[in-house]
């Protein structure tokens, strides 16, 4: 069975982590993926563990192949006029622009919607932006940091009542964002089929963070009003609660029918005796005497270690999760079976594992194992496809050198 994308070309002009970890869906489904970056490299390609507190030596960017496997290389500097020509000649042969430029950057290039469809009505263009490119703040730069993250109320919502707002982690908003810029590419991919015609596919990472808390956005936008943040300490369902074990490790219970789970956790417990106390006798004398239950659960919790109560929780019909570091989480013999976690076998570094393509498909073998592109390696058999006279591929060549 030939692959999904085969025979489509997408040109990415994108760098950091969205609109690039959108190219590397693409290139597992059979794109061609042609990622064009300035000659000295973007930074997230340069950007080792070393760098972000880890203490290993490796000597790439992890992140950065997982984002890019699969594609090719273009480097040109678009400050030079010749490599403006040239990129066009290159978008002369292709079905998808794929950007994370800022509008007025598109503009200055000839990249903007109005221009590309213009010459190219087949065209479809996906631009990934922080804040859309209407209104005051659409040339505004943005990372999902700030836009996803900060903008959306997220970063105000998830930490306790009494703690400072909860920090980020890399990628979260921006692999959100990739998922939903992919679908609008494939639809469109599927409309063109009927009609010729291309279109813009339009993702911004303020509105990928609305979506993503879209059960507390929604219940906002129709009371006016956020969300009580969640309390350990008394929360609305103790059986929907983090506790902390006798080793100072977390377990987390996500019983939230608690009807329904809670003889079968209290046997579990080894508190049977709860069941007939009329304080917990359902879900809402459980609320109003959560303080209480918290506090008992607490002292039982604290009797075993995380590891003692993962084996006393074992086989039981019960939702948990133990709160694991990465570095555990990885190593999970579930995500292993599922094949989570290729490995890569770099020309340069050997062999790595990496995170696998966000989705398997019985008929298309996704194994996410192409390392990343070196800076450049296809520059000249890339501008050579396009027709692009050797004189001006000699002169793009010297000054990404």
């Amino acid at each position: 069975m030939p692959a999904p994308l085969e025979g489509i070309r997408v040109v990415e002009i994108a760098s950091f982590v969205a609109a690039p970890a959108c190219g590397a869906v693409l290139a597992d489904l059979g794109a061609d993926v042609i990622k064009v970056e300035v000659p000295w490299g973007e930074i997230y390609r340069n950007s080792r563990p070393r760098l972000a507190g880890f203490k290993s030596d490796f000597p790439g960017a992890p992140h950065f192949q997982m984002d890019n496997r699969g594609k090719r290389s273009l480097a040109i500097d678009l400050a030079l006029p010749q490599a403006v020509d040239a990129l066009a000649k290159v978008i002369d042969g292709a079905d998808i622009v794929l950007t994370n430029m800022l509008p007025g950057r598109q503009a200055k290039y000839g990249l903007d919607p109005e221009t590309l469809l213009e010459k190219h009505p087949h065209l479809i263009i996906a631009r990934l932006s922080g804040y859309g490119p209407e209104g005051e703040e659409a040339d505004a730069p943005a990372f999902d940091y700030s836009a996803y993250w900060a903008r959306t109320g997220l970063m105000d919502q998830l930490h306790e009542p009494d703690a400072p707002p909860a920090f980020q982690r890399p990628g979260m908003g921006d692999h959100s964002a990739a998922l939903s810029l992919a679908v609008g590419i494939l639809a469109a991919l599927r409309t063109r089929e009927s009609d010729g015609r291309g279109q813009v596919i339009d993702v911004a990472l303020q509105h990928i963070g609305f979506y993503i808390e879209g059960n507390d956005a929604a219940m906002t936008l129709a009371t006016g009003q956020s969300p009580p943040r969640h309390d350990r300490r008394q929360p609305r369902n103790p059986l929907w609660n983090h506790y902390r074990c006798g080793d100072d490790r977390w377990l987390f219970l996500v019983m939230i029918e608690s009807d329904r789970y809670w003889k079968p956790f209290l046997e579990a417990m080894g508190r049977p005796e709860l069941a007939a106390d009329e304080r917990f006798a359902g879900a809402v004398p459980r609320f109003r005497n959560s303080r209480e239950l918290v506090q008992e659960l607490d002292a039982v919790f604290a009797t075993r270690s995380l590891e003692e109560w993962t084996e006393t929780f074992r086989g039981r019909r019960l939702i948990w999760a133990p709160v694991r570091t990465v570095a555990e989480a990885v190593a999970d013999p579930q995500a292993q079976a599922f094949g989570s976690f290729p490995t890569v076998d770099h020309p340069e570094w050997g062999e790595f594992q990496t995170v696998a393509p966000p989705l398997r498909m019985s008929g298309h073998d996704m194994p996410g194992v192409a390392p990343a592109p070196a800076l450049g390696a296809e520059t000249f058999e890339i501008l050579n496809e396009a027709g692009v006279d050797g004189e001006t591929i000699a002169l793009i060549l010297a000054a990404a050198s």
